[in-house]
């Protein structure tokens, strides 16, 4: 419910005033003097105030003044008799949102003041939505103490305030996205638009369209004038991921618009000019594409002003502890579940993991943990299956004569096993207790009964 303050000297305007806004559904407070209506506005969190003109000691305008000193984006409706219209005009030139003129007819108050806090409503969530993500993408949120990211910290930290390119390269699921943001919303751009754009997603036409927008009747489909990407992202950041995979063709028209900071819409000759902080992200070796001739070298080296390689999650398992306690944190209370923690052998199993899609597969497990799990711990039972893996196992073939399969099939089998009991069992040792196998027997996916066997057969017991 919005809160609106009524000030006016005659007490039976804001008796009138206050019922009739309230029974409109708005809460109201009252003040029969401006001095009074200040200590409303420095002790309560108002949504409108409708102010008189005319009052003795200090008028609307002088608190008009005030108010907006001290709470510049609270709307103020001045209510005013005729002969002070030039004084109202003058009131908005000052900040007031709008006057009206007394008499006046309900239903005109009634739009005005339903404008006005429809406006600051607005306002205020747009104020909390960039709040939110000036909190999310605040350095100390990318999770990591490792000495690889923490050196990708310093660098996002000293270009941020700068208007520098980034090129961020690294393997599919480092975050290349969530640095990006980080850039910019700790950048001067940070209150005006991020946009991103895949260009691995879409034709050469359509993406030549969606960077850089086209006109009416440029092709077949287009049947309105649309912006592209670079001036939607104008006064902000444009984020580019992918961008080894542009045709070559299109790196040319590319290059020119980071040059000059201009191009002209598909099918169009009016030139546009825009401000735009580009960052791009690839999982290629841009400086071997161009080697090879598939990658502009002039875009790349206007690309590659600054260089940020993300380091893959095996190369900072030092993190995955403090990963996935904010994971979990996180996805609990998405669940409405209270604090959640991980056994040893859930926290080991993720510590040895090889996590070959990077912090974005490591997220998506601990999510699937945590709705699977019962009670306050993640459990080695709750992890996903499929993350015992045949790359971690190192298979010994002699690939000078052909392999015995037999033989090959067994110590593949042999490996699983002890890495399964390893994972499960918190200290080594060749007594295993039935809970280790239990648990081992569950991460295998196979019968205890059947892992006894194996057990026996591999001569593991």
């Amino acid at each position: 419910m919005e809160t609106v303050l009524i000030v006016d000297d005659e007490k039976n305007y804001l008796v009138v005033l206050s019922a009739f806004l309230s029974e409109e559904g708005y809460e109201t407070l009252t003040a029969d003097s401006a001095q009074r209506a200040l200590e409303i506005v420095e002790t309560t969190d108002l949504d409108l105030v409708l102010t008189d003109m005319k009052m003795p000691t200090m008028d609307g305008i002088e608190l008009l003044k005030i108010i907006k000193e001290k709470v510049p984006d609270l709307p103020v409706v001045i209510m005013t008799a005729y002969g002070t219209v030039e004084k109202a005009v003058g009131a908005m030139q000052l900040g007031a949102f709008n006057f009206i003129l007394k008499p006046f007819q309900n239903e005109t108050l009634k739009q005005i003041i339903h404008k006005a806090v429809s406006t600051y409503r607005v306002l205020k969530e747009n104020r909390r939505l960039v709040q939110a993500l000036e909190n999310r993408y605040r350095f100390d949120n990318i999770i990591g103490k490792s000495k690889p990211i923490q050196a990708v910290f310093d660098i996002v930290q000293k270009v941020a305030h700068t208007k520098a390119t980034v090129l961020i390269t690294g393997e599919s699921g480092t975050g290349k996205e969530l640095i990006a943001k980080a850039i910019h919303f700790n950048s001067p751009r940070r209150s005006k638009p991020f946009v991103a754009i895949s260009c691995a997603a879409l034709t050469e036409t359509l993406l030549e369209s969606e960077l850089f927008g086209h006109e009416k009747g440029a092709f077949t489909g287009a049947t309105a004038m649309k912006k592209g990407r670079f001036e939607l992202a104008d006064g902000g950041t444009l984020f580019l991921d992918e961008i080894g995979e542009v045709p070559v063709s299109l790196q040319v028209k590319l290059l020119r618009v980071l040059e000059e900071m201009s191009f002209e819409r598909v099918g169009g000759t009016r030139t546009i000019d825009v401000d735009v902080r580009l960052i791009a992200a690839t999982n290629k070796d841009l400086k071997a594409e161009a080697e090879q001739r598939r990658f502009r070298e002039d875009l790349y080296f206007r690309l590659n002003v600054v260089h940020i390689e993300l380091p893959p999650l095996r190369e900072r398992s030092e993190d995955i502890p403090l990963l996935a306690a904010y994971f979990a944190t996180r996805f609990a209370q998405e669940s409405n579940k209270g604090e959640i923690a991980f056994s040893p052998e859930a926290m080991r199993f993720l510590c040895n993991h090889r996590w070959p899609g990077n912090v974005r597969e490591f997220e998506h497990a601990i999510e699937r943990a945590v709705l699977f799990s019962e009670g306050n711990k993640i459990t080695l039972g709750d992890l996903p299956k499929n993350l015992v893996s045949f790359a971690d196992l190192e298979i010994p073939i002699d690939w000078q004569k052909l392999p015995n399969l037999p033989e090959t099939l067994d110590a593949i089998e042999k490996q699983l096993i002890q890495k399964a009991l390893s994972l499960s069992n918190n200290v080594q040792s060749r007594a295993l207790s039935n809970n280790v196998q239990s648990r081992a027997a569950n991460l295998l996916g196979i019968p205890r009964a059947n892992l006894q066997y194996r057990l026996k057969k591999y001569n593991l017991v």
